[in-house]
């Protein structure tokens, strides 16, 4: 590996250069960013995911800038003009714009105004021009007439060398570092509503004239203009004040002051208007594009990993009801696992009205299936559905939950769904998603494209390659950070698990259904095709709760299983003696079990996982109830506090769930009393909320709530 990369990298992330070669090696060895946090902890020093995610991406840049180098060189060298210092350069160069500004001169190029005045022989004054010594230019270009040529007067040469000249400026990398600087520093982002477009682009309203820093725009602003751009409702331009842009390249290419130079005033003008600013204005568009996007997809991320994390239920005999009105309510009974047992439709809600058959079918499956938890679709007719369900009486407590559905269409109708329920329609495996969600929403939302759980910000804008890496790398981190029961786990879920992938999720399956439930985890090497690297990145993920081994259900990896055997041996104990009694683990010193392989990291991790194997890092299910009162946006009135549920984070706020079907905003400037600059400094998705109805505007189905100066409630009282 390249030292000066691992150097580059190390600086930037404050770490040692051994970290970072270490991480490198094991990532160019095959290994997952989850097991290297996990199981690597010695070799990287501790370094997390974020880290070792950062050391993937950078290292991937800088060679793929190599690359690019390594082209250049090749073509500069080809047309026999590279120099000693030519090659110094764009070695030195760290960035793709340094690169590209150096090779600009060198670059084939098509047909241009400066090309065809060379072509005319025109050069030659060009350079005279240039050097800004000639006090008669016109007596000069006089020598460059030709009729045969194309060049029929004087001012025809003049202006053929001024095209050179406005190319060559151009072509300066020092010029255009400057400019670009000048870009970076003081560039304005300006929008204004194409002609004719104001009623169609109504929803652009804001951005019909606005004018504002670059530096100081927020993503979403600058993702929202040019959406609007995209969509032919706004023209939007980026640059500076022109008239420091001119006085850079003065600075830069005027020497004296004479007709030469005034040659070169035109040329340079010319210059920066067609040449220099259309390119810098692309350049610094692409470089802001990119920021927004990464702004963007963070914010996607980190709502994806608080979803994805979201409390489970459990295991519980589940009732899911995919609501409607005019098509009825589609219910499902789901036993422990999440298998569906039996299905029909029941019409409760207008037109039908039949709610006291419908109240006597849900009793009856709630007593044959034995049913402890019913799932409630939060989409039409959800609110009714809610009311409708509690107000049937039963034998004994039943749970009765309202579900985000949000995805849950989009499983239904995907080839998963017809795979897994064939002989269903769309509307019984929506219903099913809606009831496992609310059992496990991890191994659930893991069978959805993640763009469709509606916990994003622009997007369809962002770079759809970028979006889709990251919210992968989130879904694997948590997959792997709540481990998978592999004798129950779906295709999909086991996907995730590192070092697995499609195919040997199959394989697994496959295996799990010919030879029955796995006993231990050396099994999975009989596997086809799980080998010896796959099992070292896959084993301490996938957990077999009913194994002899009971270190087979828990966070330790297989590799550490003789470290703890010597733990019990030590203490002359068996291995279920050590991890039921806490007297045992406390006789422990971690010291005696240092070895070369196994540091004090991973014996700290293995002492963790013995005082509760295989236990579930998400949070507890937390009940949850909207206002009994409201039910639709016009029950909402300014002043009232209700309880809510956070739905999605952008950068400008947080989206509010109250249980009328139409989300409402916080605003960032209302999230809390203090000044906040990012909504995830004090909201997290799912969160549990009290907010304030500030304003309603029911025919634009548009909501405001504050959550300030609002008094936070317990949960007990939110019940």
């Amino acid at each position: 590996m390249p030292s000066n990369h691992t150097e580059l990298i190390s600086k930037e992330l404050g770490v040692t250069l051994k970290q970072v070669e270490n991480t490198v090696e094991l990532l160019n060895n095959g290994a997952t960013i989850p097991f290297i946090a996990r199981y690597r902890k010695e070799a990287t020093g501790c370094l997390d995911e974020v880290q070792i995610a950062f050391i993937r991406d950078r290292y991937t840049q800088l060679v793929e800038i190599d690359k690019r180098r390594a082209a250049i060189i090749e073509s500069i060298t080809e047309q026999e003009k590279m120099t000693d210092e030519l090659l110094k350069q764009l070695n030195c160069a760290t960035t793709l714009s340094e690169l590209e500004d150096i090779y600009l001169p060198y670059r084939p190029k098509r047909k241009t105004r400066a090309t065809i005045a060379i072509a005319k022989g025109l050069e030659p004054l060009a350079k005279l021009i240039m050097q800004q010594r000639e006090t008669d230019v016109h007596l000069k270009a006089s020598e460059f007439v030709s009729e045969e040529k194309g060049v029929l007067s004087e001012d025809d040469a003049l202006a053929g060398a001024r095209d050179i000249i406005a190319e060559w400026i151009n072509e300066d990398s020092n010029a255009r570092q400057r400019l670009r600087n000048l870009y970076n520093r003081e560039a304005v982002i300006h929008s204004k509503v194409v002609k004719g477009k104001e009623k169609e682009g109504e929803n652009y309203q804001s951005y019909f004239e606005m004018e504002e820093p670059l530096q100081k725009a927020p993503s979403h602003r600058i993702l929202a203009m040019f959406r609007g751009e995209n969509e032919g409702f706004l023209k939007v331009g980026v640059s500076p004040d022109e008239s420091k842009a001119i006085e850079i390249l003065q600075k830069n290419f005027i020497k004296g002051v004479n007709e030469s130079s005034a040659q070169v005033e035109m040329a340079l003008k010319d210059s920066y208007k067609r040449l220099l600013s259309p390119s810098l204005e692309t350049e610094i568009r692409q470089v802001y594009k990119e920021k927004a996007d990464k702004g963007a997809i963070n914010i996607f991320a980190e709502n994806l990993r608080q979803l994805l994390l979201a409390p489970p239920l459990g295991q519980k005999n589940v009732l899911a009801i995919d609501p409607g009105f005019r098509t009825g309510c589609k219910i499902v009974c789901l036993d422990r696992q999440g298998k569906l047992l039996h299905n029909e439709t029941i019409y409760p809600h207008p037109p039908q009205n039949d709610v006291k058959q419908a109240a006597h079918k849900i009793q009856s499956l709630v007593k044959a299936y034995k049913i402890e938890a019913i799932a409630i679709g939060n989409g039409t007719a959800g609110r009714e559905t809610e009311r409708f369900i509690k107000s049937i009486h039963f034998e004994k407590e039943v749970l009765a939950l309202v579900v985000n559905e949000s995805g849950a269409s989009v499983y239904s109708a995907s080839a998963i769904a017809r795979e897994e329920f064939p002989e269903y329609d769309i509307t019984v495996r929506g219903a099913v998603s809606i009831g496992r969600r609310l059992m496990d929403p991890l191994a659930e939302l893991v069978k959805i494209d993640p763009k469709s759980i509606g916990v994003g910000q622009y997007q369809h804008d962002v770079d759809q390659n970028q979006l889709q890496k990251s919210l992968g790398d989130i879904v694997e981190s948590c997959v792997n950070a709540v481990g998978v029961e592999v004798n129950t786990a779906s295709k999909q879920l086991l996907t995730y698990v590192s070092g697995v992938g499609p195919v040997l999720a199959k394989n697994i399956i496959d295996y799990r259904n010919k030879n029955g439930a796995f006993k231990s985890r050396k099994e999975f090497l009989k596997v086809p095709r799980l080998g010896d690297k796959a099992f070292e990145q896959a084993a301490g993920f996938m957990r077999i709760h009913d194994a002899e081994n009971i270190l087979d259900a828990s966070a330790v990896h297989p590799e550490s299983y003789h470290v703890v055997a010597k733990m019990a041996e030590k203490l002359d104990c068996s291995l279920n003696d050590l991890v039921q009694k806490e007297e045992l683990r406390k006789k422990i010193k971690l010291e005696e079990f240092v070895t070369a392989q196994t540091g004090i990291p991973t014996l700290q991790d293995i002492m963790s996982e013995l005082e509760k194997p295989g236990r579930d890092k998400r949070k507890k299910f937390d009940f949850f109830e909207f206002d009994k009162n409201i039910h639709s946006i016009k029950d909402l009135k300014e002043g009232m506090i209700l309880p809510g549920i956070i739905t999605n984070i952008t950068a400008f706020g947080a989206f509010v769930d109250v249980g009328v079907h139409q989300d409402g905003l916080v605003h960032v400037s209302q999230l809390a009393n203090k000044f906040v600059k990012d909504p995830n400094e004090v909201v997290t998705l799912n969160q549990k909320v009290r907010v304030k109805v500030q304003q309603v505007d029911v025919e634009r189905k548009r909501i405001s709530f504050t959550m300030k100066d609002v008094e936070p409630e317990t949960e007990k009282k939110i019940k």
